[in-house]
C-alpha cells in the first residue's frame, strides 16, 4: 500500500509530521507500506496572489507551479493520504493554505477522492480540534474522501517516552480503529 503522509505545518520540528508519520507507521496493511512524506518547507512557493500567478505564467506559459504540481503527482501515486493539520489562530497554517491555494488551482479536486485520515495535534487541551473542525467540512469539496478524523490533545504528554503508543486508551483505540477503516477503504 502506498501512504502520503504529511504534517501541514511551516515548522521543522513539526509536532504534527511527527504524529502523521506515527500513524502512518501503525497503518495495518497485508501488503508492505510504501511511505512517502513531505515536509512543507521543500517547497519554497511565493505566496498565492493573482499577480504571482499572472507572473508565473508570463515566465514560465503555466499557471502551475511547479512545486505545487509535485505535491498533486505525490497524492496522485499515493493508495491512501494521513494529513495532520498545524493549528493556527484556529485555522490552517499559513504554510499549508499557500500550498493548498498552489495546488488547487492545478487541479480543484486535488485530493483526488483518495482515503483521507484527517489528524491534527498541539501542545494545548484541544489538540487542534478547530482546525480539523474545519478541514473536515471543506476537504471534501477538494477531492478528500475523509475516512475519519482525530485531535490529540497534549501532544508532548500523550505519547510514551518511545513514541511507540498514545497514553491515553481511549485515542489509542480510536486512532487503531480509523488506521484500520483507512486500510480496509483502501482495498
Amino acid at each position: 500500500m502506498k501512504v502520503f503522509a504529511f504534517g501541514a505545518s511551516g515548522s521543522r520540528t513539526s509536532v504534527n509530521q511527527t504524529l502523521a508519520l506515527f500513524a502512518a507507521n501503525k497503518l495495518p496493511s497485508a501488503t508492505p507500506i510504501e511511505l512517502t512524506t513531505l515536509e512543507e518547507n521543500d517547497f519554497d512557493l511565493p505566496l498565492f496572489t493573482s499577480q504571482q500567478e499572472q507572473a508565473l505564467e508570463q515566465e514560465t506559459g503555466n499557471k502551475a507551479h511547479p512545486h505545487a504540481q509535485s505535491f498533486l503527482d505525490k497524492i496522485q501515486a499515493a493508495d491512501v493520504v494521513i494529513v495532520s493539520f498545524a493549528e493556527h489562530n484556529g485555522n490552517y497554517s499559513a504554510a499549508f493554505k499557500n500550498l493548498f491555494d498552489w495546488s488547487s488551482r492545478i487541479e480543484q479536486k486535488m485530493f483526488q477522492n483518495k482515503p483521507t485520515l484527517l489528524l491534527a495535534t498541539s501542545p494545548g487541551a484541544r489538540g487542534g480540534k478547530s482546525v480539523l473542525e474545519i478541514a473536515e467540512k471543506s476537504l471534501p469539496r477538494f477531492g478528500a474522501a475523509i475516512v475519519g478524523a482525530l485531535a490529540i490533545p497534549s501532544f508532548f504528554d500523550a505519547f510514551d517516552e518511545n513514541m511507540t503508543r498514545l497514553r491515553n486508551d481511549e485515542l489509542s483505540y480510536k486512532m487503531d480503529t480509523l488506521l484500520q477503516d483507512l486500510a480496509n477503504y483502501s482495498r
